[in-house]
């Protein structure tokens, strides 16, 4: 009986240590559960501080759109590599070199060009377009002018028009071809009720000389430098007569939302300084020779 009852003592024992180790064991793991979750509360607030930072760079890294024309040579045009070349095209690049920016370039033909930077979709257009009075009126905003340019009536080879006092009276009762939206639409149509001729409106200048080759047109009107590069490089049976150009007036690169005027800006530092460290006057030499 003395032994069953130490027994049974030493079983009570046991089981009395065992229930205060387990009553011990639930207070030591709480510190660790509270240690465990104060890193996992505190680690992700610098990593999204730095996600941040790495991301506010890219916000920034903006890229312009500018239009073109598709075909005006030599100011913008495909060379025979199908490389998209030309005056506009290296005048933009070097700008660009010169202010750090980056840009692309969209070839859309001039009435498309015009329509996507009104609408938005693009944010200047640089493509021989005259800075002009109404066009600021209309909205346009321009840069300094980077060429001068004139506008002139373009004949089928051969024409004369040299034994008349006044040259344009040959026009009188005949048909002339301009390019839509231009100067030298503008041109036309200041003379048209004066000397007597009606005018017919296109979309390219490939076509329009066409239709003066072919004989549907008396004349077109084109930018003096694009038609004499044209006849050169396209052999085309045209010519320019003299005393038919007009005063002229310079291009400019245009925006027409003041929210672009950053690029504006930009573009005239840039080519103040491409004027003063030659090369400007390379692209110019490149393309025409002068």
């Amino acid at each position: 009986m003395k032994k069953l009852l130490v027994m049974s003592m030493i079983a009570c024992m046991a089981f009395s240590m065992t229930a205060c180790g387990s009553k011990e064991e639930a207070p030591a793991q709480a510190p660790a559960e509270e240690g465990a979750e104060a890193p996992a509360e505190e680690t992700p607030a610098p990593a999204e501080d730095g996600a941040e930072d790495a991301a506010a760079p890219a916000s920034g890294d903006k890229t312009w759109i500018i239009a073109m024309d598709t075909v005006f040579r030599p100011f913008e045009f495909t060379d025979e590599n199908g490389d998209f070349v030309g005056i506009d095209v290296d005048v933009m690049k070097a700008v660009a070199e010169d202010q750090g920016f980056n840009y692309e370039i969209q070839s859309l033909g001039w009435d498309a060009a015009v329509a996507a930077v009104q609408a938005g979709q693009a944010d200047g257009l640089i493509a021989g377009a005259s800075i002009t009075d109404e066009r600021k009126a209309s909205g346009w905003i321009f840069s300094e002018g980077y060429y001068n340019a004139t506008q002139t009536f373009v004949f089928p080879e051969g024409t004369d028009v040299s034994g008349l006092d006044d040259p344009f009276e040959y026009l009188k009762g005949k048909n002339v071809a301009v390019k839509n939206g231009t100067a030298g639409a503008d041109f036309a149509n200041s003379l048209k009720d004066e000397y007597g001729f009606t005018v017919t409106v296109f979309e390219d200048s490939p076509t329009m000389y066409q239709d003066v080759i072919l004989g549907n047109s008396a004349a077109c009107v084109e930018d003096t430098p694009i038609m004499a590069d044209s006849i050169k490089v396209g052999n085309l049976a045209l010519e320019i007569p003299e005393g038919m150009e007009s005063d002229g007036a310079p291009y400019g690169f245009a925006i027409m939302n003041e929210a672009n005027q950053e690029l504006l800006d930009m573009f005239n530092a840039g080519l103040a300084n491409i004027r003063e460290n030659g090369t400007y006057d390379q692209i110019i030499a490149k393309y025409l020779g002068e």
